[in-house]
């Protein structure tokens, strides 16, 4: 009695893996990747990248003795730098229905992060004009902190989908060698 529950347990497995193996390749035809937002996110992660640096630099400056002008330089250089990645973030918005399923939940993904850093930005630059001597206060220097931890997480986030996308099309490419039959 055991052998057989041995056998028949084996059997099922084995036709549960082979299964498998047969309609994998038609499940990943159904969802594949699209090359354009593929692309739009891999610009998507330089303009992060550059975001992540500048505000990393800029949160520096809390511990440096640097004039106003010079925070007010680097405040819209990431200004721009959101600016940025917002234009690719619409672009990427405006092919989303053309997207795999994980394309669409990084792009989903993107805009709470530019709106929390649109929000610290904004109020930095608030800071900033209202008053020169507002770059040595505990508030300001909390907004650049914040900033920088947002920019180094969405810049981490959208590297993290970028360089899943490249491992999954580098997964894909031996199911297709191989011509595995997708017939049951």
């Amino acid at each position: 009695m055991n052998i057989r529950r041995s056998v028949v347990t084996l059997i099922g497995s084995a036709a549960l893996m082979t299964g498998g193996l047969f309609t994998a390749p038609a499940a990943a035809a159904e969802t594949a990747d699209s090359e354009q937002v593929s692309r739009l996110l891999s610009e998507a992660k330089t303009a992060a990248y550059q975001l992540r640096e500048d505000a990393a630099a800029m949160e520096t400056y809390t511990r440096t003795d640097v004039s106003w002008e010079a925070h007010a330089d680097a405040i819209n250089q990431i200004k721009e730098h959101i600016g940025a990645l917002a234009r690719v973030t619409a672009k990427l918005q405006s092919v989303k229905s053309a997207a795999s399923p994980w394309q669409k939940t990084a792009i989903d993904r993107i805009n709470p992060y530019l709106d929390e850093l649109g929000g610290y930005t904004s109020a930095a630059i608030e800071h900033i004009n209202g008053n020169h001597s507002a770059h040595t206060m505990l508030e300001y220097k909390d907004y650049l902190e914040a900033n920088a931890d947002y920019a180094s997480d969405l810049a981490a986030m959208i590297g993290n989908f970028v360089d899943y996308g490249r491992a999954k099309q580098r997964m894909d490419r031996p199911g297709g060698k191989l011509e595995v039959r997708t017939e049951k």
